[in-house]
């Protein structure tokens, strides 16, 4: 349908909801004869008449009637969402679906979330975990959340946490029973846990002492999982060596839970980004939320080291 058709039948719409060209003329801000002609026109170009014209009144024709009960509630729908619309540029509302890892959303963004969502009643967020490094646009997300050193380089990325380090860990029990490692090398003689990411492959472990190149090992062991909460319980209960961000293991490592081995082999790197394509009129929920999760290097709660 041509858009002067639709911009038509709306007029042809008020004209017949009034019984009248003036009032409705006012309420689209046109003349009495401009709407006037406007209706004509459509009838020419349907070739049926709509409405019935006298000195005292119009009223539609069957036809007419049958056109405007058919076409009000889409219309009504139309102006209903264009209303929800002018609302929302104004008042913070609406759905925002996150991609982002267990990790993430458990250590980082829930916690930050906590304060926003009771002050923004109307906004909700959708969180998918996913470990893979997905097209946003495609999957039909807002945002995602990732290590600063995945993100692609033509979205906006918002750093919203501290420096982050993946770290070798194992339960005192494991390290009694089958050793430490002192070099990298030293991990294929050992039960290593493996993370399969989202591709299929298993996480090569990346190591990297300071002023060496990075190395990738690829681990082996008897147990494999698609998530750093598993890896990390299954360390835990002296099952192998995990490879996880260290403020996840932080709890277990001070509790003397976990030991970490090849320390000197896990350098810090940019932490958590929230990254999102450009937006020319962002909404004002997205705007918020992209400000209650910013990292600022003088908030109280953050931790970490570095100032990438």
């Amino acid at each position: 349908m041509a858009r002067d058709t639709l911009s038509d039948i709306t007029a042809f719409v008020h004209v017949a909801r009034e019984r009248g060209f003036t009032r409705a003329a006012g309420k689209l801000g046109l003349t009495q004869s401009a709407l006037s002609q406007i209706v004509k026109k459509l009838e020419d170009r349907l070739g049926v008449q709509l409405l019935v014209r006298t000195t005292r009144s119009v009223a539609p024709t069957a036809i007419g009637e049958r056109l405007l009960q058919k076409v009000s509630p889409y219309l009504d729908g139309i102006e209903a969402e264009l209303s929800a619309v002018n609302d929302m540029r104004d008042k913070p509302a609406g759905t925002i679906r996150i991609s982002a890892s267990d990790h993430a959303i458990n250590e980082l963004l829930l916690p930050k979330l906590a304060d926003f969502l009771t002050a923004y009643p109307d906004i909700h967020i959708e969180m998918i975990t996913d470990y893979g490094l997905i097209d946003i646009i495609n999957e039909r997300y807002d945002a995602g959340v990732r290590y600063g050193e995945y993100l692609a380089k033509d979205m906006i990325a918002v750093r919203i946490g501290p420096d982050a380090r993946m770290v070798a860990v194992a339960s005192p029990t494991y390290l009694e029973r089958c050793g430490r490692p002192d070099s990298p090398a030293d991990l294929h003689a050992h039960n290593c846990i493996g993370l399969r990411q989202a591709s299929g492959r298993i996480y090569a472990w990346e190591l990297q002492r300071q002023g060496e190149p990075e190395i990738k090992v690829q681990i082996s062991g008897q147990l494999i999982f698609n998530n750093n909460y598993s890896c990390l319980n299954a360390a835990l209960a002296g099952l192998g060596l995990a490879f996880l961000p260290e403020d996840l293991a932080e709890p277990h490592l001070r509790a003397g839970r976990l030991e970490i081995v090849l320390n000197d082999w896990s350098l810090p790197f940019p932490g958590f980004y929230l990254y999102y394509p450009a937006l020319t009129q962002p909404s004002p929920a997205f705007s918020l939320l992209v400000e209650a999760l910013r990292f600022r290097w003088l908030d109280p709660a953050a931790s970490g080291s570095g100032t990438r």
